[in-house]
């Protein structure tokens, strides 16, 4: 499959939606990615499964509060740059770039390193969503290691972090993120084909597309574009449990960029059938655990997906404003996410929420 500037729009609005209001904000990846496809005309998307087993392959991120990259934006020459010392490193030029998570801007950067080196990138990822530290992959679950690691600031400074720990890593690049002003380019978790086959969340690019399509089409049509999101998840393997949690207006947003992470929460009061109802979202980075009248509609793993009520267009959690009128989607995550292994790195209890897990399905079973 190859992706060329026409898919760009698409792909960053799809991506957007599954990065539960994380990732960085797609329209600076975007423009970005518009700017690498004028040079090089298409990026080759390929399946995991035509990986060779003993390929490099790296996955390349942003690291940092998704807030910062609206003010601070990459230039490209820090991709390259962090690549480059990653593949110093491990003696060995990389074959295929990864995508670390498919939300927001990072489910563009691989794309746009590849346009720039003309690499082929898998189609899928390490999370089928957003999450906000760097052992939260399934990478990681898998028994893969993020170190070593390079990040690199826009000035292509770099840094090379070691440890056998991930949540070492994830401690001391936190710490540098922040000395680097709040945002990085990081390239981790360097790994085979045979790894990324059996450790990766698979075909999430093409479906983030699919998905950036469909609401596209709906706005063309006349038809509910935020209705569109819902019937085109339910048509896939991992997000096929989703509904509406809320309609309503943005009332009141505390927000704030503290040791490398956008911390905060979000309240909306009803409209329409919603009316006299309230809802609060609790995030860091992605949104964690919405809540209505103290009881839990849905929680991480699980997507919540905060969406622009007329256009469905995704608004990420640094975009969140005072007034806006928004749908609320409650979406399953990918199975791979909800083993008990998973669930003790990326669900409720590693971010410190006080609810247990239950299925978005069941939450909203009504």
């Amino acid at each position: 499959m190859k992706v060329t500037v026409d898919d760009v729009n698409d792909l960053a609005r799809g991506a957007a939606v599954l990065g539960a209001g994380g990732g960085g904000d797609p329209y600076i990846g975007a423009l970005m990615l518009r700017q690498a496809l004028a040079r090089s005309g298409e990026i080759e998307l390929i399946d995991v499964d035509k990986v060779p087993d003993a390929a490099l392959a790296i996955p390349v991120a942003m690291m940092g509060a998704p807030s910062v990259m609206v003010e601070k934006f990459p230039n490209g020459m820090e991709f390259e740059a962090g690549l480059r010392a990653l593949e110093k490193r491990l003696g060995r030029r990389a074959e295929f770039l990864l995508c670390a998570e498919i939300g927001g801007v990072n489910a563009l950067l691989p794309l746009i390193l590849a346009a720039r080196l003309g690499l082929p990138v898998v189609d899928g990822d390490g999370m089928g969503r957003a999450f906000p530290a760097l052992q939260m992959v399934t990478y990681h679950i898998f028994g893969l290691r993020a170190a070593p690691m390079t990040l690199a600031d826009e000035f292509s400074n770099i840094v090379t972090v070691e440890s056998t720990d991930d949540r070492e890593v994830e401690r001391l690049a936190r710490h540098v993120t922040v000395a680097m002003g709040g945002s990085a380019l990081i390239c981790l978790y360097p790994m085979s084909g045979a790894d990324a086959k059996r450790s990766m969340v698979r075909g999430t690019i093409s479906l983030a597309l699919g998905l950036g399509r469909a609401i596209r089409k709906a706005r063309g049509s006349g038809s509910a574009p935020h209705q569109a999101v819902l019937e085109y998840l339910r048509t896939t393997e991992y997000y096929k449990h989703c509904s509406m949690l809320f309609q309503g207006k943005c009332s009141d947003v505390l927000r704030e960029t503290r040791g490398g992470w956008t911390l905060g929460r979000v309240t909306f009061e009803g409209l329409g059938g919603w009316s006299g109802r309230t809802l609060e979202i609790q995030f860091q980075n992605e949104h964690l655990v919405a809540r209505e009248g103290g009881s839990v509609r849905a929680i991480v793993p699980d997507l919540i997906a905060v969406v622009d009520s007329a256009t469905a267009e995704p608004i990420t959690t640094e975009g969140l404003k005072y007034g806006q009128r928004v749908s609320i989607l409650g979406i399953s995550c990918a199975p791979i996410l909800r083993s008990p292994k998973a669930l003790a790195v990326i669900g409720p209890a590693a971010f410190g929420l006080d609810a247990a897990w239950t299925p978005v399905e069941t939450l909203n079973s009504d």
